[in-house]
């Protein structure tokens, strides 16, 4: 009986031990929920993490949906913090905003195209419906696949805004939603022409997808070029909040804003922005 007893005693003592050892700690964890451009979702992701790693009790969440969600999020308050990869319009400006990085937009032709350039007249006319087959700018004769951004994203409307059209104008084919998805759907097509984030056009170009980055006004589309403000069509990557920030928020837009996470915007082919 004594044997069985001490026995008893060990299992309790070692129940006891397991249960306190796998009790999770009271420790308040504190959420900080961005949303909006995907084209600065994953660089978000990216300083969330390394914030994480700063900061124990932080979890940052990052969700996409487009610029127009990230402004309509903020300002309601759903999001403790916005992203929109443009610069805010007149009935936005009550936001708070700040500026992380600049990207450049690019006209991408799948790398098969022999079309090498196209002026602004020429895109405007592929992009209304007026010049519908590529053998009209020098290309192949073949019907020209148009890509075109989706309703709410600020890729969209930057474009319409340097080619002087309304979304009402142009007459796509496909129509996509982020980056990545521009990117493989040109890739696919010989015939397509679309136009994503010069950041991560060049770089999928540089690991082997079949694109090429056309020249604007006659400046290469590059990295390079937005860094020097010489390529024309560039953009802020911009967080926003509703309130000027605080606590949490406040932290992370400084964090963001710090020399601290510059590797992580030129790992994401983006531009830092010297504060």
């Amino acid at each position: 009986m004594k044997k069985w007893g001490l026995a008893a005693v060990l299992i309790l003592m070692i129940g006891t031990a397991v249960f306190l050892l796998s009790k999770p700690a009271d420790t308040k964890i504190d959420k900080l929920v961005l949303t909006g451009s995907s084209t600065i979702a994953p660089l978000a992701a990216e300083i969330g993490k390394r914030f994480e790693s700063l900061h124990s009790n932080v979890r940052v969440d990052v969700q996409t949906g487009g610029s127009s969600r990230g402004v309509s999020d903020a300002k309601a308050g759903l999001a403790d913090i916005g992203m929109a990869s443009r610069a805010l319009k007149d009935d936005e400006k009550d936001l708070h905003s700040f500026t992380i990085a600049l990207d450049g937009i690019s006209m991408i032709l799948n790398r098969a195209n022999a079309v090498a350039a196209l002026d602004k007249q020429q895109i405007t006319a592929i992009y209304t419906g007026k010049i519908t087959n590529w053998k009209d700018v020098g290309g192949n004769d073949a019907p020209i696949t148009v890509v075109n951004k989706a309703e709410g994203r600020s890729t969209l409307e930057l474009f319409l805004h340097y080619f002087g059209l309304k979304n009402t104008d142009v007459k796509p084919h496909v129509i996509i939603g982020d980056n990545q998805q521009g990117i493989k759907t040109v890739a696919g097509n010989p015939d397509a022409i679309g136009y994503v984030s010069v950041g991560a056009a060049e770089y999928e170009a540089s690991q082997g997808a079949a694109i090429k980055l056309l020249p604007l006004d006659g400046i290469v589309a590059s990295v390079a070029t937005v860094r020097d403000r010489s390529f024309p069509l560039s953009r802020p990557l911009n967080l926003l909040t509703r309130n000027g920030p605080t606590g949490l928020a406040k932290a992370f837009i400084e964090f963001a804003t710090s020399p601290q996470v510059h590797d992580l915007i030129e790992a994401e082919y983006f531009v830092p922005v010297q504060h």
